[in-house]
């Protein structure tokens, strides 16, 4: 699974390689997206981690009824939602692809916080703290 993620990350279809140009390094208002992410027995073709959000474009070979039961698999297993979007829809309306997924980001809430536990400070490190 690993390398076929990787070959897909290598090779990737000309829709997802546009949307990769505005996700990739943070680009869509600081959104930090992996691309042919593994989850579960599967391979996503973006995902939001912090979000729950995952990223699906969607070519002619995909079958509606298998996409809607694994969007469904997904949800249940662990609590992700599932963006679809066709190729024609990246290719010939990219500002308004990137529109909807911004907004649809703006009211997702944030499934898991950054840690702001810092690490300690030389003076502290290997001292054990007591209640």
């Amino acid at each position: 699974m690993l390398a076929r993620a990787s070959r897909m990350r290598r090779e990737p279809m000309e829709a997802e390689r546009r949307l990769w140009t505005r996700l990739r390094a943070s680009r869509l208002a600081g959104h930090k997206v992996r691309r042919q992410a593994l989850i579960g027995d599967g391979i996503v073709d973006f995902f939001r981690p912090s979000k729950g959000l995952i990223v699906e474009i969607d070519g002619d070979t995909h079958n509606d009824d298998d996409d809607m039961q694994r969007n469904a698999d997904i949800k249940c297993r662990f609590g992700f939602e599932t963006l679809r979007i066709r190729n024609p829809d990246v290719l010939g309306n990219f500002d308004g692809v990137l529109e909807h997924l911004l907004n649809k980001l703006a009211v997702m809430p944030v499934r898991w916080p950054a840690l702001t536990t810092p690490n300690p400070s030389s003076e502290e490190e290997g001292r054990r703290l007591h209640d």
